[in-house]
């Protein structure tokens, strides 16, 4: 129904934005709302997803890939879109493909409501799926560049900063190291600890 929506970021919570396009204001459900900038124009990668008892909710990425990612997830049996949303914050959409090219039950049952069982039961199903959507061209990056990602989130863990904490660090380095593929670990992990430490 919805390819993509252009509008205004009125309001944040968590998991959510609300999008100004005019004469409509829409709720839209999206992975990380830190990404998006109150009062700022953002391009929204929409998917509509229907409920049988709920209705009609709207699904919104920053990237198409994201986009591409989270029905990829949901297609899955027994998984909805709240374990899609998960996946995409906990993980990114390049390190979640990586980890069903690699086979990582482990990476994946990182994910708030993915356990081994089901991590195992998501490789099955999305392997080939995603291999062939590798092969029509995505690229997953740097193998390095994303190890060192993953390696900051661990660390980040290992110093036991919550959840949320870690996802506000990590969208914060998005913004500004996500094209840069020579960063090293040291700089990542420096400017992680610089904004939760309110240094930035």
């Amino acid at each position: 129904m919805f390819s993509y929506l252009n509008g205004i970021v009125k309001d944040r919570s968590d998991q959510a934005i609300t999008l100004d396009v005019g004469a409509f204001a829409f709720e839209v459900k999206v992975p990380n709302s830190s990404v998006f900038s109150q009062d700022k124009k953002a391009k929204i990668h929409a998917y509509m997803h229907w409920n049988a008892e709920q209705g009609p909710s709207l699904y919104g990425f920053a990237t198409e890939l994201e986009k591409i990612v989270f029905l990829l997830i949901t297609s899955c049996s027994g998984i909805g879109p709240k374990i899609g949303l998960a996946a995409l914050n906990d993980l990114g959409a390049e390190s979640f493909l990586q980890a069903i090219q690699t086979g990582s039950e482990k990476t994946l049952s990182k994910v708030s409501g993915i356990g081994g069982k089901k991590a195992e039961q998501m490789i099955v199903q999305l392997k080939h799926k995603v291999a062939k959507l590798i092969k029509s061209g995505v690229e997953l990056g740097d193998a390095q560049h994303i190890a060192h990602w993953n390696t900051v989130t661990e660390a980040l863990e290992s110093l036991n900063y919550s959840r949320s904490e870690i996802n506000r660090a990590m969208s914060h380095l998005q913004k500004d190291y996500a094209d840069d593929t020579n960063v090293s670990f040291d700089q990542l992990m420096r400017q992680a600890l610089a904004v939760l430490t309110k240094q930035v």
